[in-house]
């Protein structure tokens, strides 16, 4: 009997987490990679900038991968391909926008002419390698974001990307529903589904809803308009910049991703700026306040954007004034809270009004709630069913909210990243593990930070540094200078004469106890010299600085 065929699909990120969302489909030896995004760090990732998968895997089966194909231009989607596209080759698919924005990280990374990205539009389909893939229009919060049905020999497998059913966008593209039902109806066998908002009960609002709002405020603000938004949502700047023309209002940008999005969008048709709207700052600093809005990154309260570094006089072109109107239109992601709401308090402090998502319509998800996560599942009607894109219990709930629409429990699977589901016509299972998890991204060092380094810097941190320097003739066994002490962020110096006096007694007790041994070994000496202060430091402070112990010879 002829083997039944199989089709594997590979999550290396964005499972468990929202973020770096990274999917492998692997038909015999053939790989398909959809999406390569990057997360930011966590609090404790100190010094880290971002969060990339981990792409072992990709780079040992670098000869299998057929092709990339990209469902949207978020950074969670495309934010780590310059460092995939550094070790693997393959021709990149997505639409206009999506590869627009690539290519502007790209010219930043030097890989520009290093690659070849092709433009797709939806409806399209594409043959890579045994995959035929088709783009489905869907509505999100960034234009041109599309789902994809993906054809092998085994079955369809649809991936939604991130998406809502918003019957009022704002560019007017409505999500393809006609196209969802056809393929519903010849039979899908596996489908992956966005559950970041699968907690919420109902519809997710219209993003026109939010052009309501921003009209509103508008319209009654007295002076100045800042406006804090997502880089990428060109959807809500498209508002800000049409209510802005409505009352009369100029529109400057402060921050450079946001003034990349906004020359990307503007150059490829995205973007409808009438004329004479958007103005330098410089210009913008010189025209009355009521005539003014100042469009920025930092709604996740970023230490280094535009609207923090605002928030706390630190920009060099724009300080806040009481009767200011700051909007912050954006959900804190899962982290951010205290950095929000720490930037909320200092703008309030310093006299302005500032409407926040919590209080007000001036944000909405561009991701679905339950009833659209129905409505999709019940157009595709899949025999198989991965959640994807959200955390562990989001991941629970979307499988729970399946098997009430008639997936069979067995057919859903809670996936992590790096499982390997393997399908057939007739049956799913897990069938191993693949190497999975994350890579730290710090300055130009790609993965050169792991968990010691940060370990480290936790300790460097919260106890500080003590550097032990110390000179042993080896010749006559004996100290022949110091030990010196240096304190950096454990305690200061003129303060703590006797307790540095004290130390240094330990280190010469510590010191003399080697000789007596006969230790010559330095390693070993260190360790002695170590554990002595260690131990006589906790006892005195209850703190556990590290000790730097440095030995030279004569």
């Amino acid at each position: 009997m002829a083997r039944e065929s199989k089709v594997s699909i590979i999550p290396l990120g964005g499972l468990g987490e929202i973020g770096k969302n990274m999917m492998v489909i692997k038909y015999g030896e053939n790989i398909l990679l959809i999406d390569s995004g990057l997360s930011f760090p966590e609090e404790e990732m100190l010094g880290i900038d971002i969060v990339i998968p981990d792409i072992t895997y990709l780079v040992e089966n670098k000869h299998m991968i057929r092709g990339i194909v990209l469902t949207h231009g978020h950074e969670d989607h495309i934010g780590s391909m310059p460092y995939v596209l550094r070790q693997i080759k393959a021709p990149v698919f997505g639409t206009k926008l999506t590869l627009g924005l690539l290519e502007n990280k790209l010219k930043e990374h030097n890989l520009a002419n290093r690659v070849k990205l092709n433009t797709v539009k939806a409806r399209d389909a594409i043959q890579v390698g045994p995959f035929k893939v088709e783009f489905i229009k869907v509505s999100h919060s960034i234009p041109d974001a599309v789902g994809l049905a993906i054809h092998t020999p085994v079955g369809t497998i649809v991936h939604t990307g991130d998406f809502k059913i918003d019957q009022t966008p704002v560019d007017g593209e409505v999500t393809d529903f006609y196209k969802l039902a056809q393929l519903g109806e010849k039979g899908v066998l596996v489908m992956l589904s966005d559950s970041t908002n699968v907690e919420r009960a109902g519809y997710t609002l219209s993003e026109k809803v939010v052009g309501q709002t921003f009209d509103e405020t508008f319209r009654i603000a007295k002076e100045r308009i800042i406006l804090a938004s997502f880089a990428s949502n060109v959807h809500r700047l498209q508002q800000v910049i049409l209510a802005a023309h409505k009352y009369g209002r100029k529109v400057a940008i402060i921050g450079r991703s946001m003034l990349n999005v906004v020359n990307i969008a503007y150059d490829l048709g995205y973007l409808k700026i009438p004329g004479g709207t958007l103005v330098e700052l410089d210009e913008a600093n010189r025209l009355p306040k009521h005539k003014v809005v100042l469009m920025c990154t930092g709604s996740q309260g970023e230490p280094m954007s535009a609207l923090t570094r605002i928030s706390m006089s630190e920009h060099k072109q724009v300080e806040i004034l009481p009767g200011d109107t700051v909007i912050v239109s954006a959900t804190p992601i899962p982290g951010n809270e205290k950095l929000v709401a720490r930037v909320i308090d200092t703008l309030f402090k310093k006299g302005a009004e500032v409407i926040y998502e919590s209080v007000s319509g001036i944000h909405v998800s561009g991701h679905p709630s339950q009833e659209e996560l129905k409505l999709m599942m019940n157009l595709l009607k899949p025999k198989f069913f991965i959640p994807v894109h959200g955390e562990y219990r989001m991941l629970v709930k979307h499988a729970e909210l399946a098997r009430e629409m008639g997936v069979l429990p067995q057919n859903a699977f809670i996936a992590e990243n790096g499982m390997v589901l393997e399908f057939t016509k007739r049956y799913g299972r897990v069938a191993g593990r693949v190497p999975a998890g994350r890579v730290l991204v710090d300055g130009l060092g790609v993965g050169d930070v792991g968990n010691i380094v940060l370990r480290d810097r936790k300790q460097l941190s919260q106890d500080g540094i003590l550097i032990v320097v110390v000179t042993i003739s080896r010749e006559k066994s004996l100290v022949a200078a110091g030990p010196d002490i240096v304190s950096r962020g454990f305690v200061y110096v003129r303060e703590s004469e006797e307790l540095l006096e004290d130390a240094k007694v330990k280190v010469k007790e510590a010191l003399e106890k080697c000789m007596e041994k006969n230790i010559t070994e330095w390693s070993a000496i260190k360790s002695q010299v170590r554990d002595a202060l260690g131990k006589f430091l906790y006892e005195k402070t209850r703190r556990r600085p590290m000790i730097l112990p440095i030995i030279m010879e004569v």
